[in-house]
């Protein structure tokens, strides 16, 4: 029996199939091409399964190769990473201007880890029925100059008080499974109830004392929306910690870099300091942006400290 997860609690799986929800636990250990996994299997993941002997208990025999995944590095153990989300086909980035602040650190964090996998982003802006003061607008127009120009759609709504949110959005989502994610309390749960009306995630405001979100989603947990389609809704993310990316391949997951690529003086060349770079005078010339060249030089040290 073949099906798809749709819900991970680390220990029990729930898993779609032709003949219905089924409750799954893992058999064995899987070898995960050479990755050290906290969850050997993902929401999204294609999974073969069969029931025990006495058939009241349904176990996961096998995984099927995915085609994409989302991953971060674990928050609890150390040189292990966590699958966010698998064979999905697009990814939604959900930022705020503030309460909680979203860095432009952690949108390229994130859109590293699509860009090693092809998988399209959009980053959506929620909270816009906030009062907001000049800097943070100057914010939000940052936001649309440095991602709009590189291709990324950057929407902005209000999951509260927009009732047609579900109408702005449906064309992207219908007949696609879309990976919503972001910092706790950014409004990825209201996001989700307007959507999936019968999800009915709890959602909790913002601790006033930390400014931070508060988790109110434990699980990653996928969704079916009605007009058709998947939606995976995620735990908030505090830091986004990309994979080990060997650092002269870093560059082919920054989009605007890519063209440039192959035109350096060296063949090893970094686009730190070396003479000849055809980076970093493009990125002189204002063809890239330097808060984008920042996020680059950060990841790249980022990674050169844990080697």
């Amino acid at each position: 029996m073949q099906g798809r997860v749709i819900k991970s609690t680390g220990s029990w799986y729930v898993v779609q199939t032709d003949e219905g929800i089924k409750n799954a636990r893992l058999r064995g250990k899987f070898k995960q091409e050479d990755l050290k996994l906290t969850n050997p299997i993902a929401v999204g993941d294609i999974v073969l399964l069969e029931n025990e002997a006495d058939h009241e208990s349904t176990v996961i025999r096998d995984i099927l190769p995915r085609e994409n995944y989302i991953i971060r590095k674990s928050t609890r153990k150390a040189h292990h990473s966590h699958i966010i989300a698998s064979n999905i086909d697009q990814a939604f980035l959900i930022v705020t201007l503030r309460s909680p602040r979203t860095s432009l650190g952690f949108i390229d964090r994130f859109l590293v880890s699509t860009e090693s996998f092809r998988i399209p982003a959009c980053i959506i802006v929620n909270k816009m029925d906030l009062e907001y003061k000049p800097k943070d607008l100057d914010f939000l127009q940052d936001i649309h100059d440095i991602y709009d120009t590189l291709g990324y759609p950057v929407l902005e709504i209000s999951a509260l008080e927009d009732e047609d949110i579900k109408l702005s959005l449906s064309d992207m989502l219908k007949g696609k499974t879309t990976l919503l994610s972001g910092h706790s309390g950014v409004g990825k749960s209201t996001i989700l109830n307007k959507l999936v009306p019968s999800a009915v995630q709890t959602t909790k405001e913002i601790s006033k004392f930390s400014a931070k979100g508060v988790h109110t989603t434990t699980f990653a947990e996928m969704f079916e929306i009605p007009e058709g389609g998947f939606l995976i809704d995620t735990p908030g993310i505090k830091e986004f910690g990309i994979l080990d990316i060997d650092q002269y391949e870093l560059s082919h997951y920054f989009v605007e870099m890519r063209q440039y690529l192959g035109q350096c003086k060296y063949n090893n060349c970094r686009h730190l300091n070396e003479p000849g770079c055809k980076v970093l005078e493009k990125m002189e010339e204002g063809y890239i942006h330097p808060y984008r060249y920042e996020s680059y030089v950060n990841i790249l040290h980022e990674e050169d400290s844990h080697r």
